[in-house]
């Protein structure tokens, strides 16, 4: 994923519309150099036009023979002789104006060619963006919109998403879209250092859509044999994939969610519109900026959004200092298909909620998102209705 080096965030989101999806922002040159040192097929490093043209000229030179499968490209005010002779010499791959996304875009492209041409097709393989679904309260349909927002970003086959249940004490993701899994996460404890795509697969357990799951364990005691390192694998890995991992995370920030938005590029954080919920995501915001997790990358979810408690999502944008990038009504329509095993974005692609869903997706993925084909009442009628209480529980009878 390229990265773009820029400390004004008004520039930085500018200079990222040019740029391919999941490309990234950082501050400055230290953490572009933390980037590259975690991700080694990145190819393009973009430096911002506020960026001292001394400290791109220096780190295009440290590139040049530390890194030289990797492009500099510098987006800057204006373009003169001087700058784009000095900036070539020093190694720069290209030299751009800052306001033209079309260079730039060509620019990112020819860099990527270069790599491809430098490593081979393997070396420039294809990585998957990360989407973690986070809030620090419980009951606020996390879940839900987890599982409706990476059903939304497959469009029925058009993409590879998978779901990965980090719920690890409770993980509601199997019986919410009527999956019995057979394997779970619990079965890579131990690869931590081995772990690959094709032993990862024989894990996974395919949705309807052509999405795939990542279960939970079945039992609650599993949860601490699941490392921080099996959770950064097993993400890393996926990512080879996969265009998205979803993971669906517990309400707290136990050391399996630190990873998991540790390696995140897209945050979506749930809230209610209740005083308790709105002051946890609060402080959770807090922690994120703290930890420096998925900055200009987070998408706020306002579920039961209904403006009869007396909160709005003006009040709630105050509070919290971000804008509120959905809005979800209640709706006895969503419990109803969770109940049904089908979720709402395949059961009414039309309803109001899978379209505030959809509208998310199309945030994230950087283009629209076309609705999926809804379900016949007969085919609803036939799906299969969990009727037995050890099946919720992934067991067969007589197991």
């Amino acid at each position: 994923m390229p990265v773009v080096v820029e400390p004004d965030a008004t520039a930085v989101e500018s200079l990222l519309k040019a740029m391919p999806p999941g490309a990234h922002g950082v501050p400055d040159t230290g953490r572009m150099l933390a980037w590259l040192d975690q991700h080694h097929d990145e190819y393009v490093v973009v430096f911002g036009p506020t960026v001292p043209l001394d400290v791109a000229v220096e780190a295009c030179e440290a590139l040049r023979t530390t890194r030289p499968t990797v492009s500099a490209v510098l987006a800057v005010e204006s373009v003169d002789t001087g700058l784009l002779t000095r900036a070539i010499k020093a190694g720069a791959r290209d030299v751009v104006p800052a306001d033209d996304p079309a260079a730039l875009a060509d620019a990112v492209r020819q860099a990527h060619q270069l790599f491809t041409a430098l490593r081979g097709p393997s070396g420039a393989r294809h990585l998957g963006r990360v989407v973690t679904v986070f809030s620090p309260k419980g009951g606020v349909g996390k879940t839900t919109v987890a599982v409706n927002l990476a059903l939304a970003l497959a469009e029925r086959g058009a993409r590879k998403v998978c779901v990965v249940d980090l719920d690890l004490s409770f993980g509601d993701v199997a019986i919410t879209m009527q999956l019995f899994p057979t394997h779970s996460i619990e079965q890579a404890v131990g690869s931590e250092d081995t772990l690959d795509l094709t032993q990862l697969e024989g894990l996974l357990t395919r949705h309807q859509d052509s999405l795939m799951v990542l279960a939970a364990p079945s039992h609650p005691d599993v949860r601490d044999r699941i490392s921080p390192a099996l959770v950064q694998r097993v993400l890393r890995t996926l990512r080879e994939g996969f265009d998205y991992v979803v993971v669906d995370t517990a309400p707290s920030f136990e050391d399996q969610v630190l990873t998991s938005l540790d390696e995140t590029d897209e945050c979506v954080l749930v809230a209610t519109l209740d005083v308790p919920t709105l002051k946890n995501v609060k402080v959770a915001l807090e922690t994120l900026d703290m930890l420096d997790i998925a900055p200009g990358r987070r998408h706020l979810v306002l579920n039961r959004a209904d403006d009869a408690v007396g909160l709005g999502s003006d009040k709630v944008e105050a509070i919290l200092g971000m804008p509120v990038a959905v809005e979800i009504s209640t709706s006895i329509d969503i419990a109803a298909s969770t109940n049904a095993g089908t979720p709402i974005v395949v059961a009414q692609s039309q309803h109001p909620s899978s379209q505030a869903m959809m509208a998310l997706a199309s945030r994230i993925a950087g283009e629209p998102v076309a609705p999926p084909v809804s379900l016949t009442p007969r085919e609803q009628s036939v799906a299969p209705a969990v009727d037995d209480k050890r099946r919720l529980f992934g067991r067969k009878k007589g197991a």
